[in-house]
């Protein structure tokens, strides 16, 4: 009797490539660029900007309160004395500086 080793090597070849085809494809799941890691790293950029657009959105309240109150609309006269004073770098006689 006579045994052909054809059978059982092709076989094992087909097991081996679709091996190494699985964990090509478990390696890319994990660390590719639509992977597990790459996902997480997205995550907490993306908290991280949710962070910034807060501290940004607060600044834009603030500065448009500011131009509202500087309007011709309405004028603030304690702000706009602050302004002036600020930008011509002048004190009031009855002002103390301290630096």
């Amino acid at each position: 009797m006579i045994r052909s080793t054809r059978a059982p090597l092709g076989y094992l070849a087909y097991v081996v490539v679709m091996s190494l085809f699985g964990l090509y494809f478990v390696f890319a799941a994990v660390q590719g660029n639509y992977g597990i890691f790459r996902r997480a790293e997205v995550d907490a950029q993306a908290l991280e900007l949710k962070v910034q657009l807060a501290s940004l959105s607060d600044e834009v309240e603030r500065m448009e309160n500011l131009t509202h109150r500087l309007s011709d609309g309405y004028l603030d006269l304690d702000l706009l004395d602050q302004q002036a004073r600020d930008v011509l770098g002048m004190v009031r006689p009855d002002e103390v500086v301290i630096r």
